[in-house]
């Protein structure tokens, strides 16, 4: 069992804005006083830079283009609605905002199937969208793949009953918490749990800030220790940066890389940096108008795979 791979999936936008509805709980989409097209225009050219970036560090990059007539917003985050796992499952997300259950493609598949990957069974979650209740892959759970761990900050976006039955169905160990930001004078629930936590093979860069309850906090760094995991703690300011949008991977060579953002990397103290660089390279890029809008960065643009080859 591998934490990491060398192979992601990114959806390349075509109707890429500040999604509607997703913002009245995703606090960290801003507007952006630009036309709609010219902003998709602007996220295609990030994007493109992202993949070059990362096939040039030697990354295997499968890119499904996302199709105007959807008027799918947040394509660019495809780890929202689907997970691939060692043993040929996928995994299959109910989304909170309906236009992001459109995300949800057969030729996903059919890129998957055609790069050579083996894909033996599909569960599917998504019927609980019917009762009003999600769990949005990656996004809510932290997977801590070689132990067998997975995190969740509860929030509308992360029902706990539905987290229980992923752990169960995948055995995975339960990791729950409750994780705030700062909006106006409240302490309000962060949308997902991967913009305060993520989790490489030897480190977790977490946001213990967020984490108001004490007891929670401290089983959180508990089980992280327990895996050991050097803890690399980062503040709620540098969280809104993006600094706890990561994702671990490797290259072809085995050689691992912390891919974040620009704003993300600039965001990290000296200290933090060294405590990262330790164990791996770190490969930013500019993503400011995909984080403006969208509200996510750099791991939220990555589905893992983890499929077996046919």
């Amino acid at each position: 069992m591998s934490q990491v791979t060398d192979t992601v999936l990114m959806v390349r936008p075509a109707s890429f804005r500040k999604n509607e509805e997703t913002a009245v709980n995703n606090y960290f989409q801003e507007d952006l006083a630009l036309e709609n097209e010219a902003i998709n225009a602007q996220a295609q050219q990030e994007f493109d830079a992202f993949v070059t970036k990362l096939k040039a560090a030697g990354i295997h990059v499968l890119v499904l283009q996302d199709e105007k007539e959807l008027n799918t917003p947040d394509s660019i985050f495809p780890n929202n609605w689907v997970s691939t796992h060692k043993n040929g499952d996928v995994a299959l997300y109910p989304m909170y905002a309906e236009n992001r259950r459109r995300e949800r493609r057969e030729e996903f598949f059919t890129l998957l199937e055609d790069a050579g990957f083996a894909i033996k069974n599909v569960i599917d979650y998504t019927e609980a969208e019917e009762e009003e209740l999600f769990l949005e892959g990656t996004g809510s759970i932290i997977l801590d793949r070689v132990n067998e761990k997975a995190y969740c900050a509860l929030s509308a976006r992360a029902d706990e009953d539905l987290f229980i039955e992923f752990c169960e169905d995948f055995e995975y160990l339960p990791v729950l918490f409750t994780a705030n930001q700062t909006v106006g004078n409240e302490r309000l629930p962060i949308y997902h749990t991967n913009v305060m936590m993520c989790i490489a093979e030897e480190f977790a860069v977490v946001c213990l800030q967020s984490i108001d309850d004490k007891k929670e906090r401290k089983q959180v760094i508990n089980q992280l220790k327990e895996s050991g995991k050097e803890v690399i703690a980062i503040t709620e300011a540098q969280m809104h940066e993006f600094a706890g949008n990561m994702l671990q991977v490797k290259n072809a060579a085995g050689k691992r890389f912390l891919v974040m953002s620009a704003s993300a990397h600039q965001a990290l103290d000296a200290t933090q940096i060294a405590s990262i660089t330790k164990y791996c390279e770190i490969l930013s890029s500019d993503l400011t108008t995909i984080e403006t809008c969208g509200g996510g960065s750099a791991r939220c643009m990555l589905a893992e795979i983890f499929l077996p080859k046919l």
